[in-house]
């Protein structure tokens, strides 16, 4: 099932807080959003948040092949119960359209947090009781432990903040079968300067949490790095900035790591919510040039 599930997705996706909108009057521009990176060449489209298979609907509605994914769906948020549920209806409407990415959030963000692991395990268990099979449901895994979880109950993992080290690191834990399809942000910015500035902006929620802080530690990284929005090297390795060839090269690092897909999140200073669709066209005529 993992096989089917890569050639679905293909190797470039877009990742997008935006996707998920609350707001029904939003509606018609998500379907429009969604036809276009579909037209674009994205093989899928992961609703950033805590996102949940309703938010998908609009996105799925409005397409005939593209992918949709939870990126991630709080196992805190959402019982195992109206997950499963949520999954089976797109099911039954749009077969195959739709995976359920789940993943254990931050003890900052979720007031029940405790025992994450375990936790995880336990909404796993309930899943595979309300028949949600292993082929559609990926897990947003950082430490060992967690991928070791992905590679045995999961389709894969979609790791979100990470670097090429950890994908390679992954990629061993987790095997040749499973998705590998990390989350890398792109801005599309030549001054190293601005590049940098934006990027700090938006990395800077990140950097109190310590899920991310953790791996990044884990991973080669010091204290130092951490600090004042984060190092140039910190920087650099978690975000692709620059001219076309700078971008080309640091997502196609993330390949050669073991990667078998990508899941690209846009920055560029604006509101997180918005919808970045010029630079979803010009990072695909990108994508299209070098492929």
């Amino acid at each position: 099932m993992s096989d089917a599930l890569k050639e679905a997705v293909g190797r470039y996706g877009i990742w997008s807080v935006g996707l998920r909108a609350e707001d029904p009057a939003r509606r018609a521009e998500l379907a429009d959003a969604a036809a276009e990176l579909e037209q674009l060449g994205y093989g899928a489209a992961w609703l950033g948040g805590s996102s949940a298979a309703h938010h998908a609907v609009p996105l799925v509605e409005a397409t005939s092949t593209l992918t949709v994914g939870t990126s991630i769906q709080s196992i805190w948020q959402y019982e195992a119960a109206e997950s499963a549920a949520g999954w089976a209806g797109l099911e039954a409407s749009h077969p195959g359209r739709f995976v359920l990415g789940l993943g254990v959030s931050h003890a900052k963000l979720a007031d029940q947090y405790r025992r994450p692991y375990s936790a995880l395990v336990a909404y796993l268990d309930a899943l595979d009781e309300a028949g949600v099979p292993v082929g559609r449901r990926v897990l947003a895994a950082l430490g060992p432990r967690s991928l070791a979880l992905t590679r045995d109950r999961a389709a894969g993992s979609i790791p979100y903040l990470v670097t090429p080290e950890h994908t390679a690191q992954a990629r061993e834990i987790l095997g040749e079968a499973p998705l590998l399809a990390p989350e890398l942000k792109v801005v599309q910015e030549t001054d190293p300067v601005r590049a940098r500035t934006l990027a700090r902006d938006y990395l800077a929620m990140y950097l109190a949490l310590p899920n991310y802080t953790d791996n990044f530690l884990r991973h080669g990284f010091t204290e130092e790095d951490l600090k004042d929005g984060g190092s140039d090297r910190l920087v650099d390795a978690v975000f692709a900035w620059g001219d076309e060839s700078r971008i080309r090269a640091r997502v196609d690092s993330f390949f050669e790591a073991g990667a078998d897909h990508v899941a690209l999140q846009v920055v560029d200073g604006g509101d997180r919510d918005a919808l970045p669709r010029e630079g979803w066209r010009r990072l695909a005529a990108l994508l299209d040039a070098s492929a």
